[in-house]
Order: C-alpha cells, then structure tokens, then sequence
C-alpha cells in the first residue's frame, strides 16, 4: 500500500518557527492573504500552528504570494537590491511617519503588504507591484498591454468600472485596463451551463436578442452590454465578467468533452421525438382540438385511461406527487395516476440547472433528494446518468426565466449564491429565482407549490394565497393554531374562510406518496 505523499512546506520569511502547508484544494472561505491583502479563492499556502495559536488569524498565502524571492533587482532601483519585509511588522499603520516612509514607488500608496525595500535609499516597492512584467499579454486585447508605473483612479475600459490601481495601457490604440480585467481568459466554462463562454466586449461584436434589457444569467441582476461581458451565442447566455470568472463555480475546459457537445449540437433536440407514451385512442374536444382518451405509458404496465371525473380520496399523481385534478389517465385497478402533462413529459430533456443530459426515470426502489428544491421524493425523477444529479417533475418543468403569478415582474433564475431569503418562506437555499427589478426572489419549493391543492377531508379545494387575506393585522393558521407571518405564502378556502400554512396543508415531505 502506498504511503500518502506529505505536502510541501515552505520556511517563510515571516515565521521561521512554523513552516507553511501547501494545499492544492481550492480555499472557498474567502481569507485574506498576508502577503497582498487580497481575498484567496484557489490553491494556498497556510500556517496550522498559527490557526491552533491565534484562532482567527489564519495565517494563508497565495502560492505566489508565499513563494516571492526575499531580495531581487528590480530596474526602477537598479543601484542597489531590494530586500523583502512585511510592513505590518515593521513600521505600524498607525504612525503617520512611517506609512509615509514606506510608501511604494510605484503606485504612490502606503498598504499593508510585503514590500521591497532598499534601506540606503529609503525606496519602497509593494511585492505586487514589483511583480508586474514589462509588458502584459492578454487575452482580453489583441496588442501587447503596458503597465503605466503609478496608482491612479481610472475607468477601465473592458468593465467601465471606476478604479483605482495600475492602468495596463495598450500604446496603439489608447485601450487602458485594470490588473484583475487584464487576467481574465478569452474563453471560459461556468457551472450548470453546457458551453463555454467567450469574452466579448459589447453588444457590437455579437446579435444580441434585446440587448437593451439584458440580465446577467448568474446573478439575475442587469448587464451593461456597451462593456464587456461574457457570452455563449449558442444559448443567447450572459454573464457579468466577474460572475463568470468566479474560480468558486469555474470549470475546466474538457476539449473532448467540447467536440462530444458539437456533435450533440448538430442532432435534433432531444426533448422532442422522446414521447412517453402510445396514443390507443383519441376523441375530439369541443374546441376542435384533439385529445388522447387512452394511452400505453411507459411507467406503467396497464393501458391509461382519461378521466376528467373529480378525486374524492385526495390522490396524487404518480409522476409528480401533487393532488389529482382533471383531467388525469389512471388505472382505476392499479389506483395509478397522472395528470394529462406529467403523461407527456419527454423521456430526455435539459435543464438550465446541470450541463448533461436528464433522463426520467420512474419506480424508483428509494427516494431521491430533488437539486433544486432540495425535498426528499418518490414520483418520476429526471436523472443525469453521468453524475448525482436528480431534479423531480414540478422542479424540471421551471427553466432560467419564471413568470409566477404570485409576483408582477419576470423571475430570472440565479445559479449562484445569494444574499437573498426567499420572500415567501424566508428560507436561504440556492438556486434561487429573482426578480430583475425589484428585491423578490423565490426558491425552487416557493415556486413549485401546487396552486389548488386538497387537504385531507376537507370538501373544498384550497387556492395558494400571497398575500393576507384582509387588514386585521392578526393572522393564524386554522390548522395548527400558530400565529401567520403576513408576507408568506399561504393556502386559503374562500368557501369556509380557512387559511393555513403551506407546510401544514401540504405536510413536511409533500413530494414523498
């Protein structure tokens, strides 16, 4: 058996008494590194004594940061070298002389960083200053970038964000952008969405599909499309520069992955062709319209047969576990049931919420937790056969944009983690829909829930109510007797006056027969 290889250990400069760990896990807690002072999100270097000694003061580095060389010559102070001291250490923030005598050189600026520093001459040079090359590469300009030696306030060019820093300037045609835009790639992939996305740099170099309204696919919040952006053509997906360039919900770029996407692409949709069932017969509605009266379904052994008799024993429907209501197939012997949509659901489809394939999948021997509204469930389960990715059947008829009566604006689904409650349940989960112009936002389990719903033998339906049902100001569940908190959804009796909690109506696991 193979002995587990130790990590790398670096003796730093700061605290020879403990060396420092290298972890190539990616660190997601958002500490700040000693050496420049800037948020780590990626590989680390991190002191474990130093965590058991001064609890909070985790001592984390960058990679880069940990590993800079502890002198160097650098050619805006060719006479002598500089030598690398902590700042925080050696001339504290709170005496005025010494935040003037250890200002860098460069950008003008007296920060708590590593800094070079020659003694004899009393210059100063921030670590990631004297980091920056003569010339930048990137990928987000087709001219080689010149770092102009001074901090200053500028608008950069790719995001049209006020900054302050080092402008990297392009000498031939006037284009001047900051450090953290001159880094990012040209070409990137995102969780959840199947392609990769390319950096454009406004709604010139593309056809955008209303472009004056367009709303980061991340965030849900608007994107200024006379900046850059990233972009999948493909899809008509976009997303604000920093949302997409989040190492938390990065992607590696799979090449072949890339070519079997191509060749998914060239065939017809899936969703389409993929029915779940064989017309037997087929009667004719009033309307003109033409609708199956029996069915061969592939969930169930036994012909389906129409019925658009009301349920009197409060039912559910085999596929998604919500009450029956007309019109419905069942077999009447099995006491099997599906609402007329959920017999037509396509046997393969895709989702804005997961990259590959979903199949569904029906009889299941366990219950399964459902991605986006994170319920235990028992019906009909869209399954991705390459990773644990399952989504149920109210949660996979939702794509990226809601229309819910239950609010007046658009709901924009936002992939990534948000500061947002759901204003209808208050709970904090993602994914999470929200509202593009004002402060709403939904969760997956506000979103799905049934709009008419039965409880138990209650005689009349209940409707989904949002808000109060008069001003009285005193607001309680008919059924557990508890105090109502007015801005949450709630389902609601007009015929008998009776209000009720969601969770009371529908109980705590409504996805489970």
């Amino acid at each position: 058996m193979e002995q587990p290889q130790p990590q790398p250990q670096l003796l730093h400069f700061c605290d020879s008494k403990h060396p420092l760990l290298f972890d190539l896990n990616y660190l997601k807690s958002g500490y700040t590194c000693c050496g420049c002072q800037e948020s780590i999100y990626g590989p680390f270097y991190y002191c474990i004594e130093t965590l058991e000694c001064q609890g909070q003061n985790y001592r984390v580095h960058h990679k880069s940061c940990a590993e800079v060389p502890l002198g160097l010559h650098h050619p805006l102070h060719p006479i002598h070298p500089l030598i690398l001291f902590d700042e925080k250490t050696h001339y504290p923030e709170e005496e005025e002389e010494h935040k003037q005598k250890t200002k860098c050189q460069l950008c003008n600026e007296s920060r708590q960083q590593y800094t070079y520093r020659c003694y004899r001459c009393d210059f100063n040079l921030h670590a990631t200053c004297a980091s920056l090359p003569p010339t930048i590469e990137s990928q987000v300009h087709h001219h080689p970038l010149t770092p102009f030696w001074k901090w200053m306030s500028f608008t950069c060019d790719l995001c049209a964000k006020e900054v302050k820093g080092i402008p990297n300037h392009c000498d031939l045609c006037s284009y001047c952008v900051h450090n953290t835009c001159a880094s990012l790639p040209h070409t990137l992939k995102v969780e959840y969405h199947r392609h990769p996305l390319h950096l454009t740099h406004s709604s010139l170099e593309v056809e955008l599909h209303q472009s004056d309204s367009r709303f980061c696919q991340r965030c849900a919040q608007k994107v200024n499309t006379n900046s850059g952006f990233y972009y999948c053509s493909r899809c008509n997906f976009v997303a604000h520069l920093d949302c997409a360039a989040d190492y938390r919900y990065r992607e590696d770029i799979n090449l072949l992955g890339l070519k079997e996407l191509e060749n998914e692409d060239s065939e017809p949709d899936q969703s389409v062709d993929s029915a779940a069932y064989k017309v037997k017969n087929i009667k004719e509605r009033e309307d003109g319209t033409e609708i199956a009266t029996e069915i061969q379904h592939f969930s169930h052994e036994h012909d389906l047969k129409l019925s658009d008799d009301e349920v009197l024993n409060n039912e559910k429907c085999d596929g998604c576990v919500q009450a029956i209501f007309p019109p419905f197939y069942s077999c009447v012997n099995c006491r099997f049931f599906l609402h007329e949509s959920c017999a037509k659901l396509p046997r393969k489809k895709r989702h804005p919420l997961h990259q590959h394939l979903l199949i569904l999948f029906f009889n299941l021997p366990y219950t399964f937790s459902c991605y986006a509204c994170q319920r235990d469930c028992s019906g009909f389960a869209y399954k991705c056969r390459t990773c644990w990715f399952n989504l149920d059947v109210p949660c996979s008829l939702i794509s990226d944009i809601l229309t819910h009566p239950g609010h007046e604006h658009p709901l924009l689904l936002s992939s990534i983690a948000s500061e947002h409650n759901c204003s209808c349940c208050d709970s904090k989960i993602s994914p999470i829909f929200r509202c593009t112009t004002c402060e709403f936002a939904l969760d997956f389990k506000c979103a799905t829930l049934p709009q008419t719903t039965r409880y138990k033998q209650h005689e009349h339906p209940f409707n989904l109510c949002y808000t109060a049902e008069d001003d009285s100001g005193e607001y309680y569940c008919d059924i557990c007797e508890d105090e109502r908190d007015p801005k949450h959804w709630f389902y609601y009796c007009a015929d008998c006056s009776y209000p009720a909690h969601t969770t009371c109506i529908l109980g705590e696991n409504p996805n489970l027969k």
